[in-house]
């Protein structure tokens, strides 16, 4: 991995711009989809944002001046190296990370349902201010991007921190991407995984695993499993334990969802998402 991320380095900095093909929308749909995407960009746009990138201070390699050139082979050889970075970078940890992306998501949904749009922007992490008909954002540098009718696409991402990010050619899709919430560090202990799943028996705790839908509060959660508010947020605990569910604040309230390895768990574990499991641990 230390090879590809040496690789990739002059093309995505610590700081700054970075190209917006890297990113193609296709992404939505999966890394061979992105990737696919990314050997396809014109040679025009590869060239420009590029030329935005490099300054004398950082000479780029060579093979990276030879797909601002338009070499094809070249492009191809990072669509490798992406896909080799993802692998031994992201893939072992996708669990994780798709467990909190969706656990994000539930909390947007549901504040989109409660009380429209207005309440949705208001959910937004806190370096966004929705100020109607303005979001602010704490963005690295002064800028405004305007919609005019083309909607607004929000990601949430578990790799952004601090600021969120847009691309940076204002005719693409408008596109804001932001941090999810990271819990903080636990104060105590986190059972060994076998051991909070052998705790996991009993008929409450797998009713709560199979109504807890697309997301639910505690009380939410005690009424449709027909139990005390005290007992569903104590069995509650026990199954975010076991890396079962995901339980994200949102105000005076919290919001369970499901992990991947918990969805798994009702449908029948597939090998692949077990060996992912086993690879966090």
């Amino acid at each position: 991995m230390n090879g590809e991320a040496r690789l990739l380095a002059p093309l995505v900095p610590t700081r700054g711009y970075f190209p917006d093909f890297l990113t193609p929308a296709e992404g939505l749909l999966g890394m061979g989809d992105a990737l696919a995407a990314l050997r396809e960009t014109p040679s025009g746009r590869l060239g420009a944002e590029l030329a935005r990138l490099s300054t004398a201070a950082r000479p780029f390699p060579s093979w990276i001046r030879a797909m601002a050139d338009g070499d094809t082979r070249a492009l191809g050889r990072l669509a490798g190296i992406l896909q080799r970075y993802y692998e031994a970078a992201v893939a072992p940890y996708w669990p994780r990370v798709q467990g909190r992306i969706e656990a994000d998501r539930a909390a947007r949904g549901r504040a989109l349902l409660d009380g429209g749009a207005d309440r949705l922007l208001a959910s937004l992490p806190p370096m966004m201010r929705w100020r109607p008909p303005v979001l602010e954002a704490d963005y690295p540098v002064d800028r405004d991007l305007h919609l005019n009718g083309r909607g607004l696409l929000l990601l949430p991402s578990y790799f952004c921190r601090r600021t969120p990010v847009t691309f940076h050619n204002p005719e693409l899709t408008p596109v804001l991407v932001y941090p999810v919430e990271h819990p903080a560090p636990r104060l105590t202990p986190q059972l060994p995984p076998e051991r909070s799943l052998g705790r996991l028996v009993g008929q409450t705790r797998s009713a709560i695993l199979q109504r807890i839908g697309v997301g639910c509060t505690t009380s939410e959660l005690a009424r449709r499993a027909d139990v005390s508010v005290a007992s569903a947020s104590q069995h509650a605990t026990v199954l975010r334990d076991a890396g079962l569910l995901l339980t994200l604040r949102q105000g005076n309230a919290v919001l369970h969802t499901l992990t991947p390895l918990g969805a798994a768990l009702l449908r029948g574990a597939r090998p692949s998402e077990e060996a992912a499991y086993e690879r966090l641990r």
